[in-house]
C-alpha cells in the first residue's frame, strides 16, 4: 500500500515550523500510543506512521529531501528516531518534546503578524520530459499562470502615498471582546482579520490584494535520475502572498514519455537486441545504443533467444547519489523471412543434419523426452 503524505499524516501545512510539527506529533502520540491502546493493533500502526512522519519532518536534511522528491528522496536514509527505543513509553516520548504551552504562546506572538498578510497558495505543475532528460538532467523554461507581486504597491496592497492605519473596530488589538453570561469571549476582529491594522486606501491596480494575475516564465532544473511521478519542490516559487505575505511553493511533478528503444526498471534500462540465428549460433559482435553513446556487445556462440546481457553502469543515475543502474540487453533471435529458393535449400540441408543428432538441440530433446515420460506414466499398461 502506498505511503501517505507525511504532512497529511500529522495534519499540518507544508510551511509548518518545528513547533507545529512537534505539537502535531504530541497529539497523535497521546491518541495512538500502544500504552493507551493495548488491544488495538490499528492504533499501533497509526502511531508508527506518525512517528515515521515526525522522524522525517523534524530533521532539516530529511525534510528538505522529502519536500523536493517525496518518499523517494528519503528511502534508505537511516532513521534517527525510534519511539520504542529502550522500552520508551508515552511519558518518555512526551518529555522529549518541547512544552506544548511554549508552542501555543509562540503562535500567539505571530498571529498579529499574519493578520493582513496571507501566504500565497502552493502551485502544482505537471512537466512532461523525455527519458534522456530524466537520465542526464536538463534545464528548461516553462510559463506558469500565477499571481505575482503588484508592481504599483510592491505587494503592500496600499495606494501610493497611503499607509496602514489602526483598526478602529478593535483599537489595534486584533481581537473583539464580548460578554456572555458570566464569561468574556474573545474573537478575531473581522475588519482587520486580527492584524490590528487596515489599509487606508487600497491600491487601484490590485484592489488592495498586493498581487496581480499574470503568466511567469520560470527556469526548472531537472535533476538526473528523476522518475515517473517524482515531485520537486521549488520553495517560494508559488503564488505571491496577499498584501506582502510570503509566497507559496511550486511542486513540479515529472511525467516521463515512453522511449522507442529503452524501458526503465527502477535505475536499470532494458532494451531488446535483435540478432540473426546465424549470429546466435556462431557468435558475433553487435553495436548497442546507450544513452551515453554506442558500445560493442559480444554475443557468444550458441546464444539462445531471451538471454540477458548486463552492461554495468550504463543505466540511470541514482537520484540520491551513489552510482547508477545497468543496461540490460535481452537478445531476440529473429527467424528469417521472405527466403529465396536457394536460401530455403540451404536451411533444409541444415535441418536434416541437425535432426540427425540430438546434441544440437538439447532443450528440444529434453522437452520431448519429458513429454514421452509423462505419457508413459498416465497410459495404462
Amino acid at each position: 500500500m502506498a505511503k501517505r503524505d507525511y504532512y497529511e499524516v500529522l495534519g499540518i501545512d507544508r510551511n509548518a515550523d518545528i513547533s507545529e510539527v512537534k505539537r502535531a506529533y504530541r497529539r497523535l502520540a497521546m491518541e495512538y500510543h500502544p500504552d493507551r491502546n493495548p488491544d488495538d493493533p490499528n492504533a499501533e500502526e497509526k502511531f508508527k506512521e506518525a512517528s515515521e512522519a515526525f522522524d522525517v519532518l523534524s530533521n532539516d536534511d530529511k525534510r528538505h529531501r522529502y519536500d523536493q522528491f517525496g518518499h523517494q528522496g528519503v528511502e534508505g536514509m537511516a532513521s534517527g528516531f525510534n519511539p520504542f527505543a529502550n522500552g520508551a513509553g508515552l511519558h518518555d516520548i512526551l518529555n522529549n518534546l518541547d512544552s506544548v504551552f511554549g508552542d501555543m504562546f509562540q503562535d500567539v506572538r505571530h498571529s498579529r503578524r499574519r493578520g493582513l498578510e496571507e501566504r500565497g497558495s502552493d502551485l502544482q505543475y505537471s512537466l512532461s520530459i523525455t527519458l534522456e532528460q530524466a537520465v542526464k538532467g536538463d534545464k528548461i523554461q516553462v510559463k506558469i499562470p500565477t499571481y505575482c507581486t503588484c508592481g504599483d504597491c510592491h505587494g503592500s496592497g496600499a495606494a501610493r502615498g497611503s499607509s496602514r492605519t489602526t483598526c478602529t473596530d478593535c483599537n489595534g488589538t486584533g481581537m473583539l471582546q464580548s460578554r456572555q453570561d458570566f464569561f468574556f469571549v474573545q474573537r478575531t476582529c473581522g475588519r482587520c482579520r486580527g492584524a490590528g491594522e487596515v489599509l487606508e486606501s487600497p491600491c487601484d491596480k490590485c484592489r488592495g490584494q498586493g498581487r496581480i494575475h499574470t503568466e511567469r516564465e520560470l527556469s526548472i532544473t531537472i535533476p538526473p535520475g528523476v522518475d515517473q511521478g517524482t515531485r520537486l519542490r521549488l520553495s517560494g516559487e508559488g503564488q505571491s502572498g496577499l498584501r506582502g505575505g510570503p509566497s507559496g511553493d511550486l511542486y513540479v511533478e515529472f511525467s516521463v514519455k515512453p522511449h522507442k528503444v529503452f524501458e526503465r526498471q527502477n535505475n536499470n534500462l532494458l532494451c531488446e537486441v535483435p540478432i540473426t540465428f546465424t549470429q546466435a549460433a556462431l557468435g558475433s559482435e553487435v553495436e548497442i545504443p546507450t544513452l551515453q553513446g554506442h558500445v560493442k556487445l559480444r554475443i557468444p556462440s550458441e546464444t539462445q533467444t531471451g538471454k540477458l546481457f548486463r552492461l554495468r553502469g550504463r543505466g540511470v543515475p541514482s537520484l540520491r547519489g551513489g552510482g547508477r543502474g545497468d543496461l540490460l540487453c535481452r537478445v531476440v533471435v529473429e527467424t528469417p523471412v521472405k527466403l529465396s529458393s536457394h536460401q530455403r535449400e540451404l536451411l533444409e540441408e541444415l535441418e536434416s543434419t541437425v535432426k540427425s543428432s540430438k546434441k544440437h538441440t538439447p532443450k528440444g530433446s529434453s522437452f520431448f523426452k519429458s513429454v514421452k515420460e509423462f505419457i508413459d506414466r498416465i497410459t495404462p499398461s
